[in-house]
């Protein structure tokens, strides 16, 4: 075992991050939340990766701010201090990583890891995985993005429902109210995360890193204004390496080999 809370492993140009606190269903302590803050920041300046893959070691995904670490619970200013110092960085960093973020949810997402998760690009889990907005059952409400992502994700009745009565939402159902991309047999789960993660290394990065800031910021957009990100957007893309082999492998009538710039 190693001591590190935060495990990153690279296979070829595709970045596997670990929460590793499996004793502790990977909840989340201030030094835990530090590190990853520091590791997306060198992913984010990684040129080679494509793809970055989060999950959890053991039975769980995350369960959340580790409710036991001394100094977790205290006055309102120390909790914003949490939050402002640590998850929202962390939030906004995953959003705007240049290249897809997979969430690989194993187990548990609860809390803070729950939002962890769904702040990813795309998400898979497990069938056995749950995912809980656990807040409301100590006197808080959603943060790490919660209050952001679960309407645009489920609507806002569901959104509401999850949050105030915090019940566990399975996987499968997750899948089906649209919170996430798939639900998939455990037995099934590790082949299938595999296999996405490398197809999306195999894509033009450049152009999803473009797409996802796209629809980030159709959110807040009118029609007008998403239609001049569009404009503004587009050019860049067809700018890259990538964009020319797409188009003459269309030409060939061939499969596409792009590199990623």
């Amino acid at each position: 075992m190693t001591d590190q809370t935060i495990l990153l492993d690279r296979r070829d140009n595709i970045l596997h991050l670990t929460l590793n606190r499996p004793d502790k269903l990977n909840s989340l302590t201030a030094s835990m939340l530090s590190e990853l803050g520091d590791v997306l920041s060198d992913i984010g300046m990684d040129d080679e990766a494509r793809v970055l893959v989060i999950t959890g070691a053991g039975r769980a995904f995350c369960a959340g701010q580790d409710l036991r670490e001394a100094g977790a619970i205290g006055d309102g200013r120390s909790v914003r201090n949490v939050i402002e110092r640590h998850y929202n960085p962390i939030i906004r960093q995953i959003r705007s990583l240049a290249m897809p973020v997979v969430a690989a949810v194993n187990g548990i997402a609860a809390g803070a890891g729950a939002n962890l998760a769904l702040a990813c690009d795309i998400v898979v889990a497990a069938e056995s995985a749950s995912f809980v907005q656990a807040f409301s059952r100590i006197g808080l409400i959603p943060d790490a993005g919660g209050t952001y992502f679960l309407p645009r994700l489920v609507g806002h009745a569901r959104a509401l429902g999850l949050a105030m009565l915090g019940d566990a939402i399975d996987a499968r159902k997750a899948a089906e109210w649209g919170m996430i991309w798939e639900a998939v047999p455990d037995a099934d789960f590790p082949a299938t995360v595999d296999a996405l993660s490398k197809r999306l290394a195999e894509m033009p990065t450049v152009a999803l890193a473009l797409m996802k800031q796209a629809l980030n910021a159709s959110g807040h957009h009118s029609l007008e204004q998403q239609l001049a990100t569009e404009a503004e957007l587009q050019p860049i893309a067809a700018e890259t390496d990538d964009f020319q082999e797409g188009v003459q492998a269309f030409l060939g009538k061939r499969p596409a080999r792009f590199f990623g710039r």
